[in-house]
């Protein structure tokens, strides 16, 4: 018995692996056909073309980061990992700092504020609580969906027509929604309640709370 099980583990170790397929002759048919593809586009409206080139390029880095706003709340908790939280603290923070220069530009010219100033209340909350549900047994947000469709999952694939029919139902019921539940809900601009040095630094500090939190959390001794 031990030797015949000697035997069977030598044979499984013995079994070469198996040959991985050359996959760039792929990769080169689809930049080719990516380029042709802009160049027509260009022949339409130098637009558009500069729209596909932009799609193209940020799909690459969305697909090579792994980049999902789901999995960046999800992995701290089932891998541990907080890499993408991280990342999407810096983006907003990024963001923040750049959105808040443009808007106090505007303010101190004595223009409206740029940008949508949208109305927080109920429909936020039951929003995010439907929208969290459809992430998770989706296994990823609309931008992780998307990088997953183009890397052939089929589950993703699924999710992303059920995205869309739940959009347009959206889209439907959105004038509803707006009138009924919308417009009687209280739009909060922080600098106004806070002041801009409060709001900016205020957010600033929470971000950085934040990010050290989750750098904390991917090293803490388990």
């Amino acid at each position: 018995m031990a030797q015949s099980e000697v035997s069977l583990k030598s044979r499984v170790k013995s079994k070469p692996a198996a040959k991985k397929k050359n996959q760039i002759g792929y990769g080169i048919a689809l930049l080719a056909l990516i380029i042709v593809f802009g160049w027509y586009l260009s022949t339409v409206a130098t637009s558009v073309a500069l729209r596909w080139m932009i799609g193209i390029v940020f799909g690459f880095i969305l697909q090579r980061s792994r980049f999902c706003f789901t999995a960046a709340m999800r992995d701290p908790f089932l891998t541990g990992s907080t890499s993408l939280l991280r990342a999407v603290i810096i983006a907003i923070l990024v963001a923040m700092i750049g959105f808040s220069a443009v808007q106090f530009a505007a303010v101190s010219a004595g223009e409206a504020v740029p940008g949508n100033i949208s109305p927080v209340g109920i429909h936020t909350l039951l929003g995010g609580i439907i929208f969290g549900i459809g992430a998770v047994i989706a296994g990823g947000c609309a931008s992780g969906t998307l990088m997953r469709v183009g890397e052939a999952y089929v589950m993703n694939m699924v999710a992303l027509v059920f995205f869309v029919i739940g959009s347009g139902f959206g889209a439907y019921i959105f004038g509803w929604v707006k009138d009924n539940i919308v417009r009687s809900s209280p739009a909060i601009f922080l600098p106004d309640v806070l002041g801009w040095p409060l709001a900016f630094f205020g957010q600033i500090l929470v971000l950085f709370g934040l990010y050290w939190l989750a750098f904390w959390w991917d090293y803490r001794e388990v």
